[in-house]
């Protein structure tokens, strides 16, 4: 029992504390999972977080389920869960209830454009830990570059952005594995 209220509660004020969404989780969720309560190591880390986001979902509930499975299985992934949706399912329902009185309020809207650059900061950091973490590696920058510029400015569907990034990264594991 001990163990799920420490799960429950390390997801809780992961989705409790992030402003931005998914992505700006992943840094507090790899700061509670990986360093602080140290239930899966950094590769283990990285391989969870490559399939939270091929996965469909939202990455930060796809990143609990991965981690609450491997750690309790069904009854870890339903406490991981809970604990990442519980706090956004109230802050949402809080601001429904009282957004059409702020909605207008310049102070709210300058407060929300001050947020944006560190949600993006927020969101950057995973990538730069990943670069860390397996070494820099520039066919990996690279590749994120042209992704970036083939659904940015070449308006290619991120869909089948994901779908070709995903064949190719099986055709390499399947040319590498030949010469292991």
């Amino acid at each position: 029992m001990k163990f799920y209220l420490q799960l429950f509660w390390s997801f809780f004020k992961i989705g409790a504390f992030t402003i931005g969404g998914g992505y700006a989780m992943i840094p507090l969720i790899e700061q509670e999972v990986v360093g602080r309560r140290r239930w899966i190591s950094p590769d283990e880390f990285s391989e969870t977080l490559t399939l939270a986001q091929s996965a469909p979902g939202p990455v930060s509930i796809n990143s609990a389920v991965f981690v609450g499975y491997k750690m309790r299985g069904m009854m870890g992934v339903l406490t991981a869960v809970l604990g990442t949706v519980i706090p956004s399912f109230v802050v949402i329902l809080v601001i429904a209830m009282f957004f059409s009185n702020v909605k207008d309020n310049r102070m709210i809207e300058r407060i929300f454009g001050g947020l944006r650059p560190a949600v993006v900061a927020l969101i950057a950091v995973p990538v730069v830990n990943m670069l860390k973490n397996k070494g820099f590696a520039w066919n990996i920058v690279l590749i994120a570059v042209m992704a970036a510029v083939a659904v940015a400015w070449l308006k290619i569907s991120p869909v089948l952005v994901i779908m070709i990034a995903g064949a190719g990264g099986i055709i390499y594991y399947l040319i590498t594995k030949k010469y292991d």
